[in-house]
C-alpha cells in the first residue's frame, strides 16, 4: 500500500524533477487574501502572484498546501463524518505556472504523474472541459488518447474558474476517477452525477482570460495554471478505497480514537470519524496561531473543537479525549509539517482546558435539551425559542442543538431561533439608546449585526491585511471615502488595538498598493466588539469591499505596551508594600505616560514611593518574558489572577503573568485583555511623578517608562544642577543647603513677626492706657493699619489689645501686596451691645469685599482693595458711634 505521506513526497518529487520549485505550504490564516478566514485552496498563497501584485517565487512551482474549510461559503463542517469525502482540514497538491507553460504541458504532467508515475489505468479515467474549450478537449485525445465520450464538455460555471467579479478567470479540466459499476452514479454531465461512482481527483484551471463585472473583457498577456489535486480523495484512489476515512492516515487516527473510547454501533462510527477529522483541522490552526475565542476565526476554531468533544460525549468519555489523540496525529503528519510537534505541548494544553471547560456546559445543555425534547417524536420539531434560550442563556451553541438531535430524527425551527434571536437584539438596541449615547451612534448595531465582530489580529503582529466592511461618516455609513475627508473605517479583521480597559486606541495608517492611503489617528471599539479606525484620507479613495494593507504605528504602540505593562508590576508592588486591600480602581495607558487610581486611605510616604519604585524597576531589570494564558474567569480567578478595573470578560479571558518567579506563582498575574511587552525588559525604566488623593480612599499614581522616564530624570537633574550651581555648591550639597535657607528665613521671618507685633502695641510693648487709643460714645475703641502683617498674626494682636483695653472694641487691617485682612475683637462685656461678625463686615465692604464671620467676640474677613484700609477701620468707627448707650 502506498501511504498518505509517500504519495505527498512523490507528487512533490515529480514535479521538483520537472523543474518546478517546491512551495512550502502557508499557514491556515491567509496573507494573501483578507476576504477568506482561512485558506481553502491550493493557489490562495499564490493569488498576489497571479494577479501580478507580486513576483513569484519561481516562474514554475508545486506545493502541498494546508487547507480548511468550516466557515462562510465554504463550510463542510455539518457534512464531516456522514460522507466519505467531506472533511473540515484537507491537504491540496496542485503545480503552478506563472505566464511559462499552459495548457498543454499541464494536461501532459497530469496524465503522466497519474497513469506512468502513479500507474492508474487510463480506462478509469474521464476528463471534462468547458463546454466551449475546443483546444482541451484535442489536447486530450492527443495526449491521453481519451476517447471523445470520456471528454465531456461541460456547460456551466462548475467548469468556468474565477478569482472573483474581476479579475484573471478561465475554463477548467477535471479528471474523475471511476471507482466501479458496482457504486451508484454515472459520470459528470449526467442526471445521477452525484453519486459517488465517479470521483473527482483533479481539477486543472487554465487563467487565460482578462473579466470585468464578471464580464470577459480580453486575454490576459501571461496565461498561467494552477492546478489542485485533494490528497485524501486520490489516496483513497491509490489504497484502493472509496471512503477517504479508510485511508492510512484516517484509520491511524480513528484507531487512536477507539483506543480511548470505544463506542459502538454506527453512530459510533460516525464520531470517530467527526474526531479524526476535527483532531486535524483544530491542531494545524492552533499550530499556526489561531487561538479559541467567540470572534472571528478563534469562533469557528472553537465549534469545531466543541463538535468533537460532543462527538466523543457521544462515545461515553468521561474524561477529555481530545488532547490525548495529538501525538497520534504528530506521528502521522509532524514529519511532513514540524509545526504540529513544535505547537504539540500547547495543542495539548488548550484542547484539554477547552473540552474540561465544555463539559460542564454540555451536561448542562444535554441535560435541558432532554426535558425540552421529553414529549418528540421522530420527525418533530424542537421550538425555536428553546433552541435560543439554550444558545443565549446556558451558552449551548445552535449547530450543536441540531448535531445532537440529529440521530433522534428531530429538527429544529429555524425561523423561530432566528426571530428569537432578532428579538434580544432589538432589546439591547432599545437598552442601548437609553443610555444616553448619541443617536448617530446607532450605526454600528446595523454593522455589527450585519457583519459580526471585528477579528483582532494585534497580539502576534501590528501589520496586516483586511477588507473593508463598513465606512461610516458623521454618524452614517457612506459608500467610499476620498482625499481630504474625515471618516471611520471598519475592516473585518485588524493589528490595530481599539481603545478599551484604559488602553488607549492605536495609531497608524491604511493603504492599498494603488495609491490610496489613510491616517489612522485613533481606534476606538463601539459596542466593545467592532474595532473603528478613526482618521483622514491622505491620498486617493477607499470603497467598503475593497482589500487593505493595515499597519500599527509600532513605536507609538511599543510605548504604550511599556506603559500597560507597567501598570501591572505597579499594582503588584503597591500590594506587596501596602497591603493586599489595594485594587485597582481606574486606569489610563496612553503613549508618554500611565495613571493608575488604586484603594488606600492615606497619602504615601516618601519612604513608600521609593520602595514602590525600586521593586518595579527590579522586576524590570530581571527582563523576565511575559506569558498569556486563555482560560475561563472562574478558573483565572481561582489560579490567583486579578481581574483588573473596567474590563468585561467572557467565558473566554487573556492571563497575563509577568516577573521573576516565586515559589508558586509569577511575581503578577492578572486578568487583562490589552497589549503587552515581551519581556519585562522592553519597558526599560519606571518611575513615579506625583501621587495625590482622587476621592475618599481612592489615590493616583502618575508615572511615565523608557524613554520618557529619562527624560523627566535628566530634566529634573538639570534643575538640581542649576540650583546648585547659583547656591555655589554641589548638586549632592544641593539639599542640605537649601534646607538650611529654609530655616534661615524661617528664623528671619519669626523675628520680623515680633517687631511688627511689638510695633503694633505701640513700640516695643509699652503699657498703654486701659482706656483704649480713643473713646466713641463711652466705648474705648483701638484702630490699627499694619502693612506686611503675616494675617495669621491678627487674632493674637486682637487678644492682646483687648487684655490691654480691658473693656473695649479693637480692629486692625494687615495689608500685604494689596490685599487687605481685616479683623475685630470685642471683650466680652460688650458683646451685648456689639457683634464683631456685623462690625467686620462694614470694614470688609468698605475694602471691596463680601461677608466675614466668626464669633461675636472675634470676627474676620478680607477684601481686594488694600488702599482702602483706613476707610475700613473708619467704617467701624462709624457704626460704633450710632449704638448708643
Amino acid at each position: 500500500m502506498t501511504s498518505t505521506n509517500d504519495i505527498r513526497s512523490s507528487f512533490l518529487g515529480y514535479f521538483a524533477r520537472a523543474g518546478h520549485a517546491v512551495v512550502p505550504s502557508a499557514p491556515l490564516v491567509p496573507f494573501s487574501d483578507p476576504t477568506l478566514m482561512f485558506v481553502n485552496a491550493g493557489m490562495v498563497p499564490f493569488k498576489n502572484a497571479f494577479t501580478g501584485l507580486e513576483s513569484p517565487p519561481a516562474p514554475i512551482a508545486a506545493s502541498s498546501q494546508k487547507c480548511v474549510r468550516a466557515g462562510g461559503k465554504h463550510n463542510d463542517l455539518d457534512n464531516v463524518g456522514y460522507t466519505a469525502r467531506h472533511h473540515t482540514f484537507f491537504e491540496m497538491l496542485g503545480n503552478f505556472s506563472f505566464g511559462e507553460y499552459f495548457k498543454e504541458q499541464a494536461i501532459l504532467h497530469a496524465w503522466t504523474l497519474l497513469t506512468r508515475e502513479w500507474g492508474l489505468p487510463a480506462e478509469r479515467l474521464t476528463a471534462t472541459v468547458y463546454h466551449t474549450d475546443d483546444e482541451a478537449f484535442a489536447l486530450w485525445r492527443k495526449i491521453a488518447g481519451l476517447p471523445e465520450e470520456r471528454i465531456i464538455r461541460i456547460p456551466t460555471k462548475d467548469n468556468f474558474w474565477a478569482m472573483g467579479s474581476d479579475g484573471p478567470c478561465g475554463p477548467c479540466s477535471e479528471i474523475f476517477y471511476d471507482h466501479g459499476a458496482h457504486i451508484p452514479g454515472g459520470p459528470p454531465g449526467s442526471p445521477d452525477e452525484n453519486g459517488d461512482r465517479f470521483v473527482e481527483i483533479w481539477n486543472l484551471v487554465f487563467m487565460q482570460y482578462e473579466q470585468a463585472a464578471e464580464e470577459i473583457v480580453g486575454e490576459l498577456p501571461k496565461k498561467s495554471i494552477d492546478t489542485g489535486m485533494g490528497l485524501e480523495r486520490v489516496a483513497a484512489v491509490l489504497q484502493g478505497v472509496h471512503d477517504n476515512y479508510e485511508t492510512d492516515t484516517f484509520k491511524a487516527l480513528i484507531s487512536a480514537s477507539k483506543a480511548v473510547a470505544p463506542g459502538h454501533g454506527s453512530e459510533g462510527e460516525v464520531s470517530h470519524r467527526v474526531i479524526a477529522d476535527h483532531l486535524r483541522s483544530v491542531s494545524f490552526l492552533l499550530a499556526d496561531g489561531v487561538l479559541p475565542s467567540n470572534e472571528g476565526r478563534g469562533y469557528v476554531l472553537r465549534r469545531i473543537m466543541r463538535r468533537a468533544m460532543r462527538h466523543a460525549h457521544i462515545l461515553g468519555a468521561s474524561e477529555p479525549l481530545m488532547h490525548r489523540l495529538v501525538p497520534a496525529l504528530v506521528g502521522e503528519m509532524g514529519q511532513a509539517y514540524p509545526e504540529l510537534m513544535r505547537g504539540q505541548a500547547l495543542i495539548q494544553e488548550v484542547l484539554e482546558r477547552e473540552e474540561t471547560q465544555f463539559r460542564r456546559t454540555l451536561d448542562k445543555g444535554l441535560r435541558l435539551l432532554d426535558e425540552a425534547t421529553a414529549g418528540l417524536g421522530a420527525g418533530d420539531t424542537l421550538s425555536g425559542e428553546t433552541a435560543f434560550r439554550l444558545h443565549d442563556t446556558y451558552g449551548f451553541p445552535y449547530d450543536l442543538t441540531e448535531d445532537a438531535l440529529r440521530p433522534r430524527g428531530l429538527s429544529i425551527d429555524r425561523a423561530g431561533f432566528d426571530a428569537a434571536m432578532a428579538a434580544q437584539k432589538a432589546a439591547a438596541r432599545a437598552a442601548w439608546k437609553g443610555s444616553g449615547e448619541a443617536a448617530s451612534e446607532e450605526v454600528w448595531f446595523d454593522i455589527a449585526e450585519r457583519e459580526g465582530s471585528t477579528e483582532f489580529t494585534g497580539y502576534a503582529s501590528t501589520t496586516g491585511e483586511g477588507a473593508v466592511v463598513a465606512i461610516v461618516k458623521d454618524g452614517a455609513e457612506v459608500a467610499s471615502a476620498a482625499e481630504g475627508e474625515a471618516v471611520t473605517i471598519l475592516t473585518n479583521q485588524t493589528p490595530f488595538y481599539g481603545e478599551s480597559g484604559g488602553q488607549t486606541g492605536d495609531a497608524g495608517r491604511i493603504w492599498t498598493p494603488e495609491g490610496f492611503e489613510f491616517a489612522v489617528e485613533t481606534t476606538a471599539k463601539p459596542l466593545g466588539r467592532l474595532h473603528a479606525h478613526r482618521g483622514r484620507v491622505v491620498k486617493g479613495r477607499v470603497g467598503a469591499g475593497d482589500a487593505v494593507h493595515l499597519a500599527v504605528d509600532g513605536e507609538r504602540r511599543d510605548r504604550i505596551r511599556a506603559n500597560h505593562s507597567a501598570t501591572h508590576l505597579l499594582h503588584a508592588a503597591l500590594r506587596h508594600r501596602l497591603g493586599e486591600h489595594v485594587t485597582q480602581k481606574g486606569s489610563l495607558v496612553a503613549e508618554d505616560r500611565l495613571r493608575f487610581d488604586f484603594s488606600h486611605p492615606k497619602p504615601l510616604s516618601e519612604a513608600d514611593i521609593a520602595a514602590i519604585e525600586a521593586e518595579v524597576n527590579a522586576e524590570i531589570r530581571a527582563n523576565e518574558e511575559v506569558g498569556t494564558r486563555l482560560m475561563s474567569p472562574d478558573e483565572a480567578v481561582a489560579a490567583g489572577a486579578l481581574a483588573l478595573f473596567g474590563e468585561k470578560y467572557g467565558e473566554e479571558v487573556r492571563v497575563l503573568s509577568m516577573g521573576r518567579k516565586g515559589a508558586d506563582r509569577r511575581y503578577s498575574v492578572e486578568l487583562c485583555g490589552g497589549t503587552h511587552v515581551r519581556a519585562t525588559g522592553d519597558i526599560g525604566l519606571f518611575t513615579i511623578v506625583s501621587e495625590g488623593a482622587v476621592s475618599s480612599g481612592v489615590r493616583r499614581i502618575e508615572a511615565l517608562t523608557g524613554e520618557e522616564a529619562r527624560q523627566w530624570l535628566a530634566a529634573r537633574d538639570q534643575a538640581v544642577r542649576a540650583i546648585a550651581a547659583a547656591l555655589r555648591t554641589a548638586p549632592e550639597e544641593a539639599a542640605a543647603r537649601v534646607s538650611a535657607l529654609v530655616e534661615e528665613r524661617r528664623k528671619l521671618e519669626r523675628e520680623l513677626a515680633e517687631v511688627k507685633k511689638a510695633l503694633a502695641l505701640g513700640g516695643g510693648g509699652a503699657a498703654q492706657a486701659p482706656t483704649g487709643d480713643e473713646e466713641i460714645g463711652g466705648v474705648a475703641f483701638s484702630g490699627q493699619v499694619i502693612h506686611g502683617l503675616d494675617p495669621r498674626e491678627l487674632r493674637p494682636l486682637l487678644d492682646q489689645a483687648k487684655q490691654r483695653m480691658g473693656s473695649g472694641v479693637a480692629a486692625i487691617c494687615a495689608v500685604n501686596e494689596g490685599k487687605a485682612a481685616f479683623a475685630v475683637g470685642v471683650t466680652d462685656d460688650l458683646t451685648g451691645r456689639f457683634s464683631a461678625v456685623e462690625l467686620v463686615r462694614s470694614g470688609v465692604e468698605a475694602l471691596g469685599g463680601k461677608g466675614g464671620g466668626g464669633r461675636p467676640d472675634m470676627a474676620q474677613g478680607g477684601g481686594p482693595d488694600g488702599t482702602r484700609a483706613a476707610e475700613a477701620i473708619a467704617a467701624v468707627r462709624e457704626a460704633l458711634a450710632k449704638v448708643k448707650a
